[in-house]
């Protein structure tokens, strides 16, 4: 997904993914603190109190964007394993699809991951805090995707039967903590690390 600027030319009224784009190279590359509102106007090309028919605050601009990316990994986890019977091939399914990425999702999942604080306190902004409250609820949702696959390989004999609540959120911790170093123009590619994370995460369930 990439700022197309053809765009700059549209109307106000359909520049919500536009601005979202925007926002997620911003705060991916340059880091959400030293983003500029404006900055993100100027790059869709509008004016900054267009921003505000889209998003109140930067805040809300960010906390959509985080709770965007949580829906998708939702969605990613249920197309890759509804139709698998074999647990452990659930599970590398899983870790793969948590792993598919293009240059600007990696951004998205790396905003997330830095901004997970976020979901923990109450926010003043009614809009924020609908974000935050969503964005909380599809957090524990994924957290129990993940722990209700476990479990099914505990059942099946495959995996351990140790508590899946834990190794579910261990094998998601080790998934999601790709993000915070990853970089599209590193040395490492995304194969070989789902790879290295895939057999990791089998080993620590395996029976």
């Amino acid at each position: 997904m990439t700022v197309d600027t053809g765009a700059r030319r549209e109307s106000p009224r359909s520049k919500r993914s536009s601005i979202l784009t925007a926002a997620i190279e911003q705060f991916g590359r340059i880091g959400y603190e030293h983003t500029k509102w404006a900055s993100i106007a100027d790059e869709v090309g509008i004016g900054q109190t267009a921003l505000y028919h889209y998003f109140e605050s930067k805040a809300h601009c960010l906390l959509t964007i985080m709770r965007l990316e949580l829906a998708d990994s939702v969605d990613r986890f249920a197309s890759a394993t509804e139709n698998e019977t074999d647990p452990e091939k659930a599970l590398r399914a899983a870790v793969a699809a948590a792993l598919r990425a293009e240059p600007i999702d990696a951004l998205q999942r790396r905003i997330l991951q830095n901004h997970m604080d976020l979901l923990a306190q109450p926010r003043q902004s009614e809009k924020e805090e609908a974000e935050r409250l969503r964005s909380r609820e599809l957090v524990q949702e994924i957290e129990q995707n993940w722990t209700e696959l476990i479990e099914r390989g505990a059942e099946a004999g495959v995996f351990t039967g140790s508590d899946p609540k834990i190794l579910g959120r261990m094998v998601l911790a080790v998934v999601i903590s790709v993000w915070r170093w990853y970089r599209p123009e590193g040395t490492l590619t995304l194969a070989d690390i789902t790879e290295t994370v895939t057999d990791t995460a089998v080993r620590m369930v395996r029976a």
